[in-house]
């Protein structure tokens, strides 16, 4: 039996699509002007608003300890009490934000030893700092819910420490 040989069809000319060279300019300019504007925007804060941060109302420095049990321990920098222990399971924004931070920091190059701060302004808003690497996240930015784990570690009336 011999090998069948497969003979090209010529393509029907009908079946072509032509699309104009200035068409294909322009979409290519286009996204070009796209990733542009993107960059920009990105690196320069072009279309951010910045409003100027409520004073702070109460302030706490939290260490940060693994327990081998995959426990974590809070505890107050400095005075080294113990603020809170989360339990295997439980808080997961809280466990998931502070582990996010760690990583980062670890990734940074710094040790583990330096504080976070916990901060509660004026305005009611939560944030979370890392003095080591300087980022910060407004805690609301992922609703109220998930705010109220790192609420509960600020007594209502404690003041800035």
């Amino acid at each position: 039996m011999s090998p069948t040989r497969i003979t090209p069809v010529p393509a029907d000319p009908e079946d072509e699509v032509k699309v104009a060279t200035p068409a294909l300019i322009a979409a290519g300019a286009l996204v070009a002007f796209t990733l542009l504007a993107v960059g920009i925007g990105r690196t320069g804060g072009v279309g951010l608003t910045h409003g100027p941060e409520a004073p702070a109302v109460a302030s706490l420095a939290l260490t940060v300890q693994d327990r081998s049990d995959g426990a974590v321990l809070l505890h107050e920098a400095g005075t080294g009490r113990l603020v809170a222990t989360v339990e295997p399971g439980r808080d997961g924004f809280l466990r998931a934000t502070l582990r996010s931070f760690g990583q980062a920091r670890l990734r940074a190059g710094y040790t583990p030893e330096q504080p976070f701060r916990l901060t509660r302004h004026a305005d009611g808003t939560l944030t979370l700092a890392d003095t080591a690497t300087g980022r910060s996240t407004n805690l609301e930015a992922f609703g109220a819910s998930n705010a109220v784990a790192f609420a509960k570690l600020l007594p209502e009336g404690s003041t800035t420490r």
